[in-house]
């Protein structure tokens, strides 16, 4: 796994910033007022701060954004850099600002040591966040690995005030996410990639791996037949969390871990297919969200399951027109085996529903082009059955800054599915793609039990580079299902 930087909450020395090397990160306010470290700072190199933040270049900053002094004179700092940043607020514009902040110190820093200098700034824990995660780089394919790795410190008036162990837990879950989505499928096999999540066990995650003759045994048969054509053996690998209460039902949470997606016998074009090595990015959430989860012992319980498969064509791979068994008993004619997640996800669905009476279910899934249509690469597509568990992973994914969009069910589209030959088909045609793909997988959600469909296709790696994140994998969805655990499921 990538190495996350070392966080570290210290005491500020005012007669020490003078001798600090490396990067330092101050902050100013809108209007150009500046805190006790600041003003040192300040003085230090003889009012260039307040010259700054006096200047035009200074106004037309956006909150959070920052201007570097290089080389100051009077420090042995290699660059000041001063933040515009509110000293005070509350809400999700402000922890938007406050990560948005701690990302221009991140990428400056990039693997090198920074010295956040805050002793009366408030949100600093999602300052840290923001530039833990904006320091990532994906160097593990390189023929010269980047083996630095950065050091974040904040001084602070009082260090115990500042949770730093939290924030390290989001940043690991992020980074292994990130790790994940960006590995090539030469790397990141079906093997390779449960050998991974049993790793978790080292934080007390129950972890168990079905392999495909346990899957025939249970009648998961659409997923077995998505990986016909691969040498690389399909998996089902299940995590168990058990922090709450014995006698609490779990939240379930349910990835699809397609590790390479050619379409199977329905090729994709070749142009882009370079980018399917990302088809397992729901599975790579879900695995990034228990790793957060399971290392900040949180008080609940939940698990999780990921499918994992490869598409590829063959002489055994499945057919257009063929028509397999769900494990429910639903029969299934697949008119395009590049609609194979939904293939996936709906017998790892209905054997978590099954096995684990979970309170409330969850599915993940880079699922349809469709999706990047509709809402482009700001937002997942969100479709659920119930209003209540859907309105509070929304607050939960707008308090985290991760965009999320509701999306329509409805029977019109579920009639888009009906097939001639077999109970359903796997695609309903060019009309509301990610609509009737949400549909298909709806008919395997037990009655009554509330279900959310995030359709991540625009939001896993999306085409430009995200605002906490460099280009690449976003980790999008480990926040914002962390949140919905701390908000909803933990006891006590």
């Amino acid at each position: 796994m990538t190495a996350t930087p070392t966080l570290t909450a210290t005491a500020l020395d005012l007669d020490t910033l003078a001798t600090v090397t490396g990067r330092v990160a101050i902050f100013a306010t809108p209007d150009g007022k500046l805190d006790t470290g600041a003003r040192r700072i300040n003085r230090l190199t003889k009012g260039a701060v307040e010259r700054l933040t006096g200047s035009d270049a200074f106004e037309k900053l956006t909150e959070g954004a920052a201007v570097d002094l290089a080389w100051p004179a009077g420090m042995a700092a290699e660059a000041v850099q001063v933040v515009k940043l509110s000293r005070r607020g509350r809400g999700a514009e402000f922890t938007a600002a406050t990560r948005a902040a701690g990302a221009a110190i991140g990428k400056a820093a990039g693997t090198g040591a920074v010295l956040i200098v805050a002793p009366q700034q408030t949100g600093l824990a999602d300052v840290v966040l923001g530039c833990a995660l904006r320091s990532y780089a994906y160097t593990a394919m390189k023929s010269e690995p980047e083996t630095e790795i950065g050091a974040i410190t904040v001084a602070l008036t009082d260090p115990s005030t500042l949770d730093l162990d939290a924030v390290q837990a989001l940043v690991d879950g992020v980074y292994f996410t990130r790790d994940l989505v960006n590995a090539p499928a030469n790397v990141l096999t079906t093997e390779s990639f449960a050998a991974q999540l049993q790793d978790l066990s080292a934080l007390g995650v129950e972890v168990e791996v079905l392999d495909e003759a346990q899957m025939a045994e249970l009648g998961m048969n659409c997923l077995l037949a998505v990986g016909h054509g691969s040498e690389s053996p399909s998996k089902t690998v299940v995590m168990q969390w058990k922090g709450g209460a014995d006698d609490a039902a779990p939240l379930a949470l349910i990835g699809k871990g397609v590790v390479f997606d050619t379409g199977g016998i329905s090729l994709k074009p070749a142009a882009g297919m370079e980018a399917m090595t990302m088809d397992m990015g729901g599975a790579g959430t879900v695995a990034g969200a228990m790793k957060a989860i399971a290392s900040r012992k949180a008080p609940a319980n939940v698990v999780a399951l990921v499918g994992l498969v490869e598409n590829m064509p063959d002489g055994r791979a499945q057919r257009p027109g063929d028509i397999v068994t769900s494990m429910k008993g639903d029969t299934v004619e697949v008119i395009n085996t590049d609609a194979e997640g939904r293939l996936v996800l709906c017998d790892v669905m209905w054997y978590a529903a099954e096995r684990f009476k979970p309170a409330a279910m969850v599915d993940l899934a880079t699922l349809t082009g469709a999706i990047i249509v509709a809402l482009g690469h700001d937002n997942a597509g969100v479709f659920s059955n119930d209003d209540d568990f859907c309105g509070a992973f929304l607050k939960a994914a707008d308090a985290e800054g991760e965009g999320a969009w509701r999306m329509p069910l409805g029977t019109g589209y579920a009639k888009l599915l009906k097939s001639d030959k077999a109970d359903v088909k796997n695609v309903g045609g060019r009309a509301a793609g990610s609509a009737t793909a949400a549909e298909f997988l709806h008919r395997f959600v037990p009655e009554g039990l509330p279900w959310i469909h995030l359709d991540i296709a625009g939001v896993a790696q999306p085409a430009a580079e995200p605002a906490l994140a460099p280009k690449g994998a976003s980790g999008w969805g480990v926040l914002a299902l962390d949140r919905l655990v701390r908000d909803r499921y933990e006891q006590g």
